[in-house]
């Protein structure tokens, strides 16, 4: 099977990629695409602290809070940052619930970091030589500035790695630009009005960021791009995983217009969707764009604004007179020539206006939607025509002007008004650079301004640290086969696509490879160690501290039909109980080990499930006493009524009666 033949992308990704792909032509539309894949790693500590790694809490479980305000610093070249000025705007009280089994004084900025964590480094080296990447001589952390709140020192801490690498992709090379190590940030917990609230437990958990060039053609490449990566990731074992474990940016632009980042997508299924109806966004605003160059703009003194809660204080739209209620005050703003532009139709139902609004959700920090109304609004928050009318003679505003108005507390109320005539302004610019959130259904919305250049200055509490050769030497040891080549493989040997699939990647691909050596059937050792793991795993069993050589037992003992395969689960189970038993027990010396803990043995895990096969005339004596203290079923239909039987006795005998045999007495006393 050649590369260009071969799709990382599952087949239900394939078809949605397939369908974002269709009717465009995404050539001509100029369309580029680059994303920044973000991996936790496996590690016991955090990056630069000895805290554990991995240990989440609980909402309403912490030891203690922290409130700060963050500001903005000046850039080495005396400059600030555009990202760093409007989270400054927003005027945020950000509040940090700490957990004291996961935090220290290092993640509230009051302790220099410690050394780097060097089991991440090693882990990001091997990453990065998976990745062809050219491997930096000596490390250097920088810091990031970040003013949304979510790490408390207001910046990260992040080092290159490793560049110009690059992965096969479609029968061409994809450039990775860089690979950084660095630490993570806070989980959002609640944004309301002026106060965020993050739980520390993530931060500080170390990280790679992997940042592919902007080569990326179309949709379904973005999505397999991204698959491709994560898997490469995912097969060292030595990443974590979990919802959270890995988040995505993706970056988006088309002729004529400018990077977007979509923040934080949580699914690759999602990016098809996402990334097609981003350029359709991207598109339709340079066509606003083409309109306004064709009106009389004056970009200075166009806007008048001014408090018009008098005028509204009888007003039937639902949501102003809520807010009059509260007391709040209600703002209108004028822009010159601008029409009825606020109307124009952008992607997926959306309008300008829905554009303007997520300016003003989050940098005015108006939490009620639908945050902003202007004469084109329907329905029960719409004014009357007489209120425009009074609304639009208090502004002087003339037929060829928009009017849009707001509500809120009345310092909010005016940075909102600022807002909406900035970004109506930038609309007869283009498309203003942002970061930008998922929202359902592959729409997206406002964020906050895409951060610039000016946001990365030297850390001078962090020594560089070499990366030696030795150190890469060691980890080209490490390195493992690439997954696309096991899954090549395993599809040799017959097996599903679905079972390859998660195989490929699974840290127990070596336990496969064992099986087979030793001769056991490669589809029974691809259900044990995939279909049987997930089942349990969704069902809250911690699968993870089996050891390896367990899963070659259980294989063993269905080929010597010590029990059958219907009681797998449960013997996985048990075997999963008796590893989450022997795992660090507290004050304990090793004989004390010795003596307390059962040893996981295969033999006596089945002694205690009573897992004793039954064969010949003891089986069919167990079959038919079964069935006859079994209430007879309503149904007359013979395969309803062979399965109904099937159910009671195998849910009885699992484990120890082969299916396919129960099947056959079944029916056979069935007839009888």
């Amino acid at each position: 099977m050649k590369d260009q033949e071969y799709t990382a992308l599952p087949p239900h990704l394939l078809r949605e990629g397939k369908d974002a792909d269709s009717s465009i032509d995404w050539r001509k539309l100029g369309f580029k695409s680059g994303l920044e894949i973000h991996q936790q790693l496996l590690t016991e500590k955090k990056l630069f602290c000895r805290c554990p790694a991995g240990i989440y809490g609980k909402e309403g479980e912490h030891d203690a809070e922290v409130l700060r305000h963050m500001r903005p610093t000046l850039s080495e070249l005396g400059e600030y940052d555009g990202t760093a000025l409007m989270e400054f705007r927003t005027r945020k009280q950000i509040l940090y619930l700490l957990n004291q089994e996961s935090v220290c004084t290092y993640e509230m900025d009051d302790t220099p970091p410690f050394l780097i964590n060097q089991k991440a480094l090693d882990i990001a080296v091997e990453i990065a030589l998976m990745l062809n990447c050219n491997l930096v001589g000596e490390l250097h952390v920088m810091r990031k500035q970040y003013l949304d709140g979510s790490i408390p020192t207001g910046f990260q801490r992040t080092a290159i790695v490793g560049t110009d690498g690059y992965i096969n992709l479609r029968g061409r090379r994809l450039t990775i630009l860089q690979l950084a190590l660095e630490e993570d940030s806070c989980r959002e917990l609640a944004d309301e009005g002026h106060t965020i609230t993050f739980m520390t437990d993530r931060l500080s958990m170390p990280l790679v960021e992997v940042v592919t060039g902007p080569e990326l053609q179309c949709p379904s490449e973005v999505a397999e791009a991204c698959e491709l990566i994560g898997r490469l990731l995912r097969s060292t074992g030595k990443v974590r995983r979990g919802a959270g474990a890995t988040r995505q940016d993706v970056n988006v632009s088309i002729k004529g217009g400018t990077r977007i980042e979509i923040k934080g997508v949580p699914s690759v299924r999602l990016i098809p969707r996402l990334v097609r109806k981003e350029a359709l966004r991207q598109k339709a605003l340079l066509e606003i764009r083409n309109r306004l160059w064709q009106k009389d703009l004056d970009p200075k003194g166009s806007a008048r604004t001014d408090l018009v809660d008098h005028i509204l204080t009888n007003t039937q739209s639902t949501v102003i007179r809520n807010a009059l209620q509260r007391g709040h005050r209600v703002g209108a703003i004028r822009l010159r020539n601008m029409g009825n532009i606020l109307s124009s139709k952008t992607v997926g139902g959306r309008t300008l206006a829905d554009e303007v609004s997520g300016r003003v959700r989050v940098v005015a920090c108006l939490d009620e939607p639908p945050y902003l109304i202007h004469r084109g609004t329907q329905g029960q928050n719409a004014l009357s025509n007489r209120e425009w009318r009074s609304i639009r003679k208090r502004l002087r505003a003339k037929a060829e002007d928009t009017v849009a108005i707001v509500w809120g507390p009345e310092e909010d109320v005016r940075i909102a008004l600022e807002e909406i005539e900035l970004r109506l302004l930038e609309a007869s610019l283009g498309i203003p650079p942002e970061t930008r959130q998922v929202l359902p259904d592959g729409l997206n919305d406002f964020e906050r301004i895409l951060p610039g250049p000016d946001r990365m200055y030297p850390d001078t509490d962090s020594p560089p640290v070499p990366v030696s050769d030795n150190r890469i030497a060691e980890a080209r040891k490490q390195l493992p086969s690439h997954p696309l080549k096991r899954e090549r493989r395993y599809l040799e040997l017959g097996m599903p696509r679905h079972q390859t699939y998660f195989l490929a990647i699974s840290p127990l691909h070596t336990v496969f490879d064992e099986a087979v050596t030793r001769g056991f059937s490669p589809k029974m050792a691809a259900r044990l160690l995939v279909e049987e793991r997930i089942s349990l795993r969704r069902k809250g069993v911690n699968i993870s501290l089996i050891p390896e050589d367990f899963y070659l037992d259980i294989l063993d003992g269905l080929d010597k039909e010590l029990f059958y395969r219907e009681g797998t689960r449960r013997v996985i189970k048990a075997g999963a109980e008796r590893s989450l038993s022997m795992e660090k027990p507290e004050k304990s010396t090793k004989k004390d080990k010795k003596k307390d803990q059962p040893e996981i043995d295969i033999k006596h895990i089945l002694k205690e499930l009573n897992f004793e096969p039954l064969k010949g005339e003891q089986l069919n004596t167990a079959v038919e006493k079964i069935m006859n203290t079994t209430d007879l079923p309503e149904t007359k239909d013979p395969e309803a009524q062979k399965r109904y039987f099937m159910g009671a006795v195998m849910y009885r005998l699992a484990g120890r009666v082969c299916g396919e045999t129960v099947s056959r007495i079944v029916e056979k006393t069935l007839r009888g």
